[in-house]
Parts: structure tokens; sequence; C-alpha cells
């Protein structure tokens, strides 16, 4: 039995269709989600989306961070960008690495949540080239 997945940008619904399962990369770390999973809301970390048919990957999508809502009927993500991993480029996730190790140096690390703000933007751009590199 599947569970409906939808994944919406800022912009448009960017998927929306059954899966068998969907492995999201939460905050937390990575959560697989089947149908009647638990109820929840988790934050997304940049990291990459997989989806599942017969116990394989058939999609891999980037996703830079955002929200899902997970019911036992259905999944949906919010995501601030998502890219299909087949077309994040290697060079692109290289040039965000090193505007994000500049951010980073230049943050107020005297404000906790610049500081916060700076490594995640940074953590999201390393994911982007993890994605950019996976078969």
């Amino acid at each position: 039995m599947p569970i409906p997945l939808e994944i919406v940008s800022p912009e448009r619904l960017l998927l929306s269709r059954p899966v068998e399962m969907v492995v999201i990369p939460a905050y937390e770390g990575e959560l697989g989600v089947l149908p009647g999973h638990a109820p929840m809301i988790v934050l997304l970390r940049g990291g990459t989306i997989r989806l599942y048919e017969n116990n394989q990957v058939t999609d891999r999508l980037y996703v830079a961070g955002g929200f899902a809502e997970i019911t036992p009927e259905r999944c949906t993500v919010l995501a601030n960008e998502v890219i299909p991993a087949s077309e994040v480029s290697r060079a692109a996730a290289e040039q965000r690495i090193r505007d994000a190790e500049a951010a980073y140096q230049a943050a107020d690390k005297s404000v906790v949540a610049n500081e916060d703000a700076a490594m995640d933007r940074l953590q999201s751009a390393r994911a982007m080239l993890e994605a950019a590199e996976a078969p």
C-alpha cells in the first residue's frame, strides 16, 4: 500500500505521487516514512530525499531545508529548494560551499542564532555536493 507524497516549493508543487516509502533528511537524522506513520512535523536539514518503489531507490532529490508534515495517510514536504539529484552541479555545489564558508567566517558568532544559521547554510551546501557526487 503506497503513501501519497507531495513535495512543494515556495513557487509550485514539484511532485505529487504515491510511493512505497520516502526517506527524508530530518534535522534529527534520516527518517523513513511508510503508510501508517505516526503524525509529526519535522524540520529538514540540507540533504537528499530518496523515493522507494519495490524496495529500490527510484528517485533522489536534493533539498536545501524546510519542513515535512507526516500523517498516517500522507507525507508533505515543504522545501526551500529542491533539485533532482541528477541535475545538481558539482561546480555549483562547490561554489555554494565557498560562499557558505565565507558567510560563516563573517557571521557575528556572539549571537548564537547567527552562527547556527551560517552553520546550517554550510551543512546544506555540503549536502548539495554529496548529492552531486552520489551515483
